[in-house]
């Protein structure tokens, strides 16, 4: 199958646990909580987005017709050896193009494959390293990974179902809106109260990273 990606482009990775790493990322367009228009914005289930995932027209995005495509670019952006090659498939949602000729061409090339995803469809098997980003009025499916990554705050949100999910890491990360210094206390304070939870910043912007 082909694969529409907004952008595409080698950074750190500015939030997480895997924050500093140097990685590829893959941002595809379309998401199933928001159509990325702002006219639509009021309507949609994820209202918070702070991302541009429409269309292709990105820095290094395209339309790639195929897997071995797509990897190949993955591979030109990280450039020259094969060491700790690292790839983060996000978007918009990237669970609505992911399939198994994809992780299967990432993985030849020798990328560990990590993913940034709302929960609401099942992550593919093959991915390595799975980050879930719930948003408050979807139905969350993959409720299991490696990082579960909470935007805050987020009115309806039930913290007590949501720690009983099986992750290894829970992290709160302030929304980033006009809100924002009153959206960090919010986040420390709910780190303090429920020592599962770690502070995660969003470090790239910041640094002025991409």
């Amino acid at each position: 199958m082909g694969y529409a990606v907004k952008e595409m482009f080698l950074t750190l990775q500015g939030e997480g646990v895997n924050a500093g790493a140097r990685a590829v990322f893959v941002r595809f367009a379309g998401c199933n909580l928001w159509s990325g228009r702002e006219q639509d914005r009021g309507t949609a289930v994820c209202q918070f987005c702070d991302t541009d995932f429409v269309g292709t027209d990105g820095l290094g995005g395209g339309k790639f017709g195929n897997a071995a495509a797509l990897a190949d670019a993955a591979g030109r952006h990280w450039g020259e050896g094969d060491e700790r090659r690292f790839v983060v498939l996000t978007g918009g949602e990237p669970m609505l193009q992911v399939d198994d000729a994809l992780i299967d061409a990432l993985h030849a090339r020798g990328f560990r494959i990590a993913i940034e995803s709302n929960g609401t469809l099942p992550v593919h098997p093959g991915i390595d390293w799975v980050c879930i980003s719930p948003k408050a009025g979807s139905e969350v499916v993959q409720r299991s990974g490696d990082e579960l990554k909470l935007v805050w705050p987020q009115p309806g949100t039930d913290i007590d179902d949501v720690e009983t999910w099986d992750f290894a890491h829970f992290l709160i990360q302030p929304m980033d809106d006009a809100r924002g210094q009153a959206n960090v206390q919010a986040a420390l304070a709910l780190a303090m109260e429920r020592p599962r939870w770690r502070l995660s910043l969003q470090t790239h912007k910041l640094l002025g990273l991409r």
